[in-house]
């Protein structure tokens, strides 16, 4: 298998997508932010710092539309949707957030998807470290794909 970021001679480098054709692509990624059950009470709407799922969601959001400022070789791309789910889950105890990013181009959104999941559970980890120095951010991946040359994906859950 070669890896497409890099050329003949092992130089990294963007991949070119010109010749790809323009195909509906969506992404979907999730994570999980591990915490006690009182900083998820917290989370849930008790910090003092304000809406944590809201402004985590926001942060999402934004982190998905400026992953080619972050990831030296993805390439920009016109975004169409861009949603993050954040739930609540007593049994971690903690926060899932699933991004689901969609586009009509020539490249997929995957990275964005998990940039945003990465984001949204940096910002709950800023918003609740106060609380609790020792949650944890993890199980951050990709879960299913669909559109492109690659065709659909989804992850053995």
């Amino acid at each position: 298998m070669t890896l497409t970021h890099f050329d003949a001679a092992g130089q990294a480098h963007m991949v070119d997508v010109s010749d790809k054709d323009i195909t509906t692509r969506e992404a979907v990624a999730q994570g999980c932010v591990v915490m006690g059950a009182e900083t998820l009470a917290l989370a849930q709407g008790g910090a003092k710092k304000g809406d944590v799922l809201g402004v985590a969601r926001l942060a999402g959001i934004m982190a998905a539309k400026r992953t080619s400022d972050l990831i030296p070789l993805c390439h920009p791309l016109p975004i169409s949707k861009v949603s993050l789910e954040l739930d609540a889950d007593h049994n971690l105890p903690g926060i899932r957030v699933t991004a689901t990013v969609r586009t009509t181009g020539q490249t997929g959104v995957e990275m964005e998807a998990l940039t945003a999941v990465s984001v949204a559970c940096l910002t709950i980890y800023d918003m609740l470290k106060a609380a609790e120095k020792s949650m944890v951010i993890q199980d951050v991946r990709l879960i299913r794909k669909s559109g492109g040359k690659s065709g659909d994906y989804e992850a053995n859950l």
